[in-house]
């Protein structure tokens, strides 16, 4: 079978590394300690759900604006011996007393950007200890040995890192327990700045020894809700002492006869297949890449597809959701009819932040178990604030409620929002071939689909179609063209109806993504890690 990686290559070369090789195993993450995290996991014997967990952790140190204790979880899991794919939910719900009425009489009209209101129960903590309890094999002391060392002795701040850190200033610095945890004098720090985070040291030290039960039930919930009640929040120790995570059954797609696999809702993981159903009726490899036939195709897709999320995709035990219908090639061919080839259309619908933030890390071992995780606060430092002696960073994935009385995804007691991270696997006749994930708020799947289309349509290997230029369709008609897509591509959509929301190379408005792919004829390991950000996939 062959597939993705090929020395004579068919597609102009995007790619600015090589692809990683591996026999045994291999490890992917945003930022180099953390994949190096991961990789020391599976040289110890442990296994690809161990070396993610492990790569989390240390990522919730060097990487804080992104991911934390404070945040959510959720992870496709595939054991090569049972041969099935498994998906977990590792999100937080909404406080028990929180609803719109209860809001409306504070004054509040929308949930808040920003602040105690704006958090939900964290549910990555309790997401990745029912990982390694059910598949993992090492203790989580072992896994969080690095998380802990880099928060007492410090690591050097990579460069995009610091860059998305700085950016934050303002938000940190009006925040005494965030200033003082995550500023060195009321800066953030710059690339290659020693930083220390000795809080979140102990917290995770405190964890290793006394379990999830410290988090949910112990001393550190004790902190968060003595914090919350100062800062005007709803929490209640009865939200952290009954969060669970949910094992769920992951839903796929055939697309060109390999099977992707997504998670259900809360999760906007439907959004990508349903993207991926429509385009398959399209012939994309032969429009040419970033073509502006193939990118018109793409943004209207989207939109589809994007519409139907705001419309449908909410807590699945609130409100029920037409899953089936929603990814069915029937409906697929009835969406692609309202895609008009020659003009771009106008729907609207609710978008979220345009970021990068969000993790994701993927990992296979020796035994060709994989593990596909993604974890975030959300927004970059989430919430902006963080729980006093603690160094957890409260996410604010609240504010993906409405509260409107009406919609699915309106706020609830114990509700989970609508969730944007989303893992994802391919496979082929059965096989596995690829974990992958796109970081990024509304990017990821859009991300998904672009990543998918490099590989299968376009016949990338898997750096390359990590590394091409992308588009982000944002709202209306605006759509980000970044750097590298051609002047004419974009002059083109833009008689067709788009708007340009520019290319500006300082900005990361795209994400970032990793993907491990198992070569199935010669057993060998190849990764991928993103040029825009700071990591590596990492092999051996």
């Amino acid at each position: 079978m062959k597939f993705i990686y090929s020395n004579k290559r068919e597609a102009q070369n995007y790619a600015q590394r090589s692809v990683a090789m591996g026999a045994h195993g291999m490890a992917a993450s945003s930022q180099q300690l953390a994949t190096l995290s991961g990789y020391k996991i599976l040289s110890k014997g442990g296994n690809a759900v161990d070396a993610a967990v492990s790569m989390l952790s240390t990522l919730s140190v060097v990487e804080p604006f992104s991911v934390g204790l404070g945040g959510d979880a959720f992870g496709l899991i595939y054991m090569a011996e049972d041969g099935d794919v498994i998906g977990l939910n590792g999100s937080g719900r909404a406080p028990g007393r929180a609803d719109i009425s209860t809001l409306g009489r504070m004054g509040l009209k929308a949930i808040p950007e920003r602040g105690i209101l704006s958090a939900t129960v964290p549910g990555a903590l309790h997401g990745w200890y029912e990982a390694i309890d059910r598949y993992g094999t090492m203790e989580p002391r072992d896994l969080f040995e690095d998380a802990i060392y880099y928060g007492e002795n410090g690591f050097p701040v990579t460069e995009v890192i610091a860059g998305e850190w700085k950016d934050c200033e303002s938000l940190l610095a009006s925040h005494e327990g965030s200033a003082k945890t995550y500023l060195i004098n009321g800066k953030a720090p710059g690339p290659g700045s020693l930083f220390r985070n000795r809080d979140i040291a102990a917290t995770y030290r405190v964890i290793a020894d006394e379990g999830t039960e410290a988090f949910y039930s112990g001393d550190i919930c004790d902190k968060i809700i003595k914090f919350s009640d100062r800062e005007g929040g709803l929490f209640t120790r009865s939200d952290f002492e009954g969060h669970t995570s949910s094992w769920v059954k992951p839903l796929s797609t055939d697309y060109r006869g390999y099977t992707v696999f997504e998670l259900p809702p809360n999760g906007q993981g439907v959004t990508a297949l349903e993207m991926l159903n429509i385009m398959e009726g399209f012939d994309i490899g032969g429009l040419g890449h970033n073509s502006p036939e193939f990118l018109h195709l793409l943004i209207e897709a989207k939109k589809l597809a994007f519409y139907d999320r705001d419309r449908f995709i909410a807590d699945p035990r609130f409100s029920e959701v037409p899953v089936e219908r929603l990814i069915s090639k029937e409906y697929a061919d009835r969406q692609r009819q309202n895609i008009d080839p020659h003009r771009a259309c106008h729907l609207i619908y609710s978008t979220f932040p345009q970021g990068s933030e969000t993790v994701y890390v993927t990992a296979v071992d020796k035994d060709r178990n994989a593990a596909s995780f993604i974890s975030s606060i959300f927004m970059p430092f989430g919430s902006g604030m963080v729980v006093d002696h603690t160094g957890i960073i409260l996410h604010n994935r609240g504010y993906s409620f409405s509260m409107k009385e009406d919609h699915r995804n309106r706020i609830e007691p114990l509700k989970r929002p609508m969730h944007t991270i989303i893992p994802a696997m391919l496979f082929k006749e059965g096989r596995f071939l690829m974990s992958f994930g796109v970081m990024g708020g509304d990017m990821q799947p859009q991300g998904h689909v672009q990543f998918l289309v490099n590989i299968i349509d376009f016949k990338m290997n898997i750096q390359e179609a990590v590394d091409a230029p992308r588009v982000r369709h944002l709202k209306g008609r605006k759509v980000y063209f970044e750097g590298g897509i051609p002047h004419e591509t974009v002059s083109s959509l833009e008689k067709r109806g788009h708007e340009s929301a520019g290319s500006d190379f300082s900005v990361n408005q795209v994400g970032g993504g990793q993907a491990i792919y198992l070569d199935p004829v010669q057993d060998i390991l190849m990764g991928a890690s993103d040029r825009r950000k700071d990591g590596l996939a990492l092999g051996y």
